[in-house]
């Protein structure tokens, strides 16, 4: 192939990888719940946390005109218990409220109510039916000596796992060695590294299929069985 084709097959993989994390991290359950609410010709905008550390406060921060006052209700997640309520103080420019920490993998689901007069609006904005709240989890803090490899041993698979998958349709001879970098990169930073992450952060060493549900680890172990089996399959082929 030629060296130009083989620059544009690595640019599109790393297109495709950045593109993927960047989805995935927006529409992961820990990214803020975002948007701007009206409240008496207002815009309000908003940005709910939904993580933070285990042994610290969940802030709440609305800005909004001083005519603005509010309160957070809250309870754990999942539960039955009623919601409680904490008034939003005013500092500066700001509404600020602080949920109390949980432990490692605890929830709050929490909803912010604004007035402005006769005006009200509750946070964040309902999307559908039934009506649910920001939920924030908690997290044990995870050692950079930990984490860091984990994430570069997890985006680099991504983009050996692209890289492979676009060779493989190009009808290239490096495909099944680039699968194999994707398989071993996905082994260590999923499968070894991974687990290490979740004892850190949720005291539990892995909670996908058969101990749990978690998605991340579930989409994690069918991806390392896949490619170990396109390995498999491929036996013979160059490369």
């Amino acid at each position: 192939m030629k060296r130009s084709r083989v620059v544009l097959l690595w640019l599109a993989a790393i297109v495709i990888t950045v593109g993927s994390a960047a989805w995935q991290r927006r529409t992961g359950p820990s990214y803020p719940a975002r948007g701007t609410a009206m409240l008496g010709g207002e815009a309000i905008p908003y940005r709910l946390l939904r993580t933070q550390v285990t042994g610290e406060a969940l802030p709440v921060r609305i800005r909004a005109s001083a005519g603005v006052t509010g309160e957070v209700a809250w309870h754990r997640y999942p539960s039955d218990e009623p919601l409680r309520r904490i008034a939003l103080a005013r500092q500066g420019e700001e509404l600020v409220a602080a949920l109390p920490a949980q432990p490692p993998a605890g929830k709050l689901e929490y909803f912010v109510h604004l007035t402005n007069g006769e005006a009200s609006v509750e946070l964040p904005l309902a999307k559908a039916a039934p009506r649910q709240g920001a939920v924030a989890r908690f997290k044990g803090a995870v050692p950079a000596h930990v984490l860091v490899p984990h994430i570069a041993t997890m985006f680099f698979g991504m983009l050996f796992a692209n890289a492979a998958a676009l060779s493989a349709l190009a009808r290239r001879d490096q495909a099944r060695r680039q699968a194999w970098v994707a398989f071993l990169l996905l082994l260590v930073g999923g499968l070894l590294l991974g687990p290490a992450v979740q004892k850190y952060a949720f005291g539990a060493w892995w909670t996908g299929w058969p101990f749990g549900h978690d998605l991340t680890d579930n989409k994690t172990a069918i991806a390392v069985i896949a490619w170990g089996l396109a390995l498999v399959a491929s036996r013979g082929l160059p490369g």
